[in-house]
């Protein structure tokens, strides 16, 4: 069984910085690859940041040179350091295997989440 549990989010004035958390169990291996989502309302999942199994990083351009993926094997946790936050990045942030696929996003199993708010 999977777990996902998100940590780390709050409230942040825009420039700030936080850095989240997701910490993993069950049959979920952050070493395989992971990646971080964020929900905005009414906006549909967006995968924001992946690591693959080799230690890749892909970003999308909104956030490149402001957010870090990583992840530690040994934790089984997957963080994302998010600086210089501006009021885009407001939403509830998920981890979960890295996909753009919809339709597959649909048959994950997801955490909670955490909420990041930035105040302008």
């Amino acid at each position: 069984q999977v777990q996902l549990v998100e940590s780390g989010g709050g409230l942040v004035q825009a420039g700030g910085s936080l850095r989240l958390s997701c910490a993993a169990s069950g049959s979920m291996l952050v070493s395989n690859g992971m990646g971080w989502y964020r929900q905005a309302p009414g906006i549909g999942r967006e995968l924001v940041a992946s690591i693959s199994s080799e230690g890749a990083t892909n970003y999308v351009n909104s956030v490149k040179g402001r957010f870090t993926i990583s992840r530690d094997n040994a934790k089984n946790t997957v963080y994302l350091q998010m600086d210089s936050l501006n009021s885009e990045a407001a939403a509830v942030y998920y981890c979960n295997v890295p996909t753009t696929d919809g339709w597959e996003q649909r048959t994950l199993y997801w955490g909670q989440g955490t909420q990041v708010t930035v105040s302008s």
